[in-house]
């Protein structure tokens, strides 16, 4: 049996808790901007994704105009911190509606790290950071879409393994349904198949390889 769940407009949220419950996991842009009035804001979005590869563009979603979305317009920058299992506390207490006049930095006892080639600081606890220009903004129903080009990113040396990042040395935390939240758990690896070497005898997910 399946239970069908119909989105409905005049109770939307019912629905979107619905919806944040299916699409997981979902990764976490960990989003620092400053105000026109100096304010340094650092809040989560677990909306997020890469928009485009050539030029990189990334691309996370505010539910509501929140402090983020103000600061970005106002100033056309941002960066996004990556965020580890170990300061999941952290990442969670930003999620804090505090004030404007307040910054999640100094509430959450984070460290303000200076960016290269923008205004709004990284998190020095972060282990990874992408720092974003404004590429364009984008109205979508309740929601905003905010673009951004990667004009530079950072990583600790000790998470690259070669010369890209090792998501076992990483530990990404994702966001998952209600209150809940995901660490990464066992990596599977599997290559792609090329077209050229597809099997014959393929019949579905029972397949032995």
């Amino acid at each position: 049996m399946r239970r069908d769940v119909i989105p409905d407009p005049e109770s939307s949220r019912v629905f979107y808790k619905f919806l944040t419950s299916v699409v997981v996991p979902r990764p976490i842009a960990w989003i620092s901007s400053t105000s026109a009035d100096g304010v340094d804001n650092l809040a989560p979005h677990s909306f997020f994704t890469v928009a485009s590869v050539n030029p990189p563009i990334v691309q996370f979603t505010s539910v509501g105009v929140k402090d983020s979305v103000r600061n970005i317009r106002a100033t056309g920058e941002f960066v996004v911190s990556f965020t580890p299992e170990n300061l999941f506390e952290a990442v969670n207490a930003t999620g804090t509606n505090f004030p404007p006049e307040v910054s999640e930095f100094d509430a959450a006892g984070l460290t303000r790290e200076p960016s290269t080639t923008v205004a709004p600081p990284r998190v020095l606890e972060s282990p990874a950071a992408l720092e974003c220009r404004l590429h364009s903004i984008q109205e979508m129903g309740d929601c905003t879409l905010v673009f951004g080009e990667v004009l530079h990113a950072v990583v600790s040396e000790d998470m690259l393994d070669d010369d890209l990042p090792d998501v076992e040395a990483l530990k990404p935390l994702s966001r998952l349904g209600k209150n809940e939240w995901g660490a990464l758990g066992e990596v599977l690896r599997i290559t792609r198949i090329p077209v050229e070497e597809w099997p014959r005898d393929y019949d579905g997910p029972e397949h032995k390889r």
